[in-house]
């Protein structure tokens, strides 16, 4: 008897199919139209069946493990504060700068090219004549070059001409800073003879053992009257000076000061 059951039950669902497959496409539609509509119900339980499971999955959590998250994201958020305040500080650090550096005044440097007409016949090296007078804008103290580097100032001035006093004349000091250590130190009256080596003595302002021959001195800018950043020399040698207070450095300047035949004089 149960076979036989199970026998017309295939019979039917056979005979089911084949008429499904033989249905017309609009008789098709419509059957699926229905299916859908009877199976369509038991779909949308089974998604609120599923987001029922996630919120009950949600409210299982121990209020230890949330309490826990939530002082993870208190901590991450004073963080975050804490940076943003960094930032502005800052911003607010760069703002002030900029504002000062573009309150100093900017000076801007004219070179006009003069030539030397004659040198003191006693120490002929430590001081030159230029044809620039007060007639051409010359005026004491303005800074003399050369391509090759600072040769001194302008110490007195005539009609039309001027005279120069060289490094390493007792009037003429320069402060200087080694470009590759950033001592500072000042230019000090050459101790060669008259006719002169290209030397001069540069000391330091402090103990400076990290300064070593073939490092380049340059003008400061301290002072108010050479322009900073002019190759002074190269130094030669270096050696601590009273008891290891200073440090003092023979100096081989840039320009030949033996040679001098045409220079700069730079005017506002």
């Amino acid at each position: 008897m149960l076979k036989r059951a199970h026998y017309w039950a295939l019979g039917i669902v056979t005979v089911l199919t084949l008429l499904l497959l033989n249905l017309p496409p609009a008789a098709a539609g419509r059957l699926k139209l229905a299916v859908s509509g009877v199976f369509l119900p038991l779909f949308g339980l089974a998604g609120s069946s599923q987001s029922f499971v996630d919120r009950a999955s949600y409210s299982l959590l121990t209020r230890r493990t949330l309490i826990s998250e939530m002082e993870r994201l208190q901590q991450e958020n004073a963080q975050l504060r804490l940076a943003a305040t960094q930032a502005q500080d800052a911003m607010n650090e760069n703002a002030r700068l900029r504002a000062m550096l573009g309150w100093q005044p900017k000076v801007a440097w004219k070179r006009r090219p003069v030539h030397v007409v004659g040198r003191d016949p006693t120490t002929w090296w430590r001081s030159v004549t230029i044809d620039f007078g007060a007639r051409d804008g010359a005026a004491v103290n303005q800074p003399v070059i050369t391509n090759d580097g600072l040769v001194g100032r302008i110490r007195t001035v005539g009609p039309t001409h001027s005279e120069v006093a060289l490094i390493g004349d007792p009037e003429c000091g320069v402060s200087a800073i080694v470009a590759e250590t950033r001592d500072n130190g000042v230019i000090q009256e050459a101790r060669s003879s008259a006719v002169g080596d290209g030397y001069v003595t540069f000391r330091t302002l402090q103990n400076s053992p990290t300064m070593m021959a073939g490092h380049h001195v340059l003008s400061s800018g301290l002072g108010g009257i050479f322009p900073k950043g002019i190759p002074v020399g190269q130094i030669a040698d270096a050696r601590t000076v009273e008891g290891g207070l200073y440090t003092e450095a023979r100096l081989r300047l840039s320009a030949n000061l033996n040679r001098l035949e045409e220079v700069w004089v730079l005017v506002p």
